[in-house]
């Protein structure tokens, strides 16, 4: 991950379910529902960046870390087996824009090697499909191939104009060698 990589920054900052397990007295202000402080067993939602930090704390006097971190509703159960039987079938933007970042993050901090398997078969069955509609887009987009590449989360996006733009090039390459 670059310093300067606005996907990165974006990634860190999406919101996962977090329980906190200590009694934080001055710390109501990060539950919306709370003004004093937060009671163990509060369900709140964190960035990644902060509840990951927080989950893997521990003070010297105290083995518990101050919150449980869980897997967000983009990676629930029911998307996975939706990913499972078809990937190409789910709007990933709709799960979440940076869904392989956030999965990605989420695979250092569990073991969850079926969920890292899905990811994986996932994104080369779309990348398949995004460099077919990136060859294609030279004609025009439209249709369902509209409705694909607005379903693309950021990852896949990056992936299309790269391989667009790849296309373009060898056309204006081929375009100059038969002109020679």
């Amino acid at each position: 991950m670059s310093y300067y990589d606005v996907d990165a920054i974006l990634t860190d900052g999406e919101k996962v379910p977090c329980i906190f397990e200590i009694d934080a007295p001055h710390l109501g202000h990060l539950d919306s529902s709370s003004s004093t402080g937060l009671k163990p067993s509060t369900p709140l939602s964190l960035p990644l960046w902060l509840a990951e930090m927080l989950a893997l704390a521990a003070s010297p006097s105290s083995s518990t870390a101050p919150l449980t971190l869980n897997l967000p509703s983009c990676l629930s159960e029911t998307v996975i087996s939706a990913l499972r039987a078809d990937p190409r079938s789910v709007a990933l933007r709709d799960q979440n824009v940076h869904l392989y970042g956030v999965g990605t993050r989420m695979l250092d901090l569990f073991d969850e090697r079926e969920l890292g398997q899905v990811l994986r078969k996932t994104f080369v069955v779309r990348a398949g499909q995004v460099g077919l509609h990136a060859r294609k887009a030279e004609e025009g987009v439209g249709g369902q191939g509209e409705e694909f590449l607005r379903g693309l989360e950021e990852w896949e996006r990056a992936l299309f104009r790269r391989a667009h733009e790849g296309v373009k090039g060898a056309k204006e390459w081929t375009d100059k060698v038969n002109k020679s």
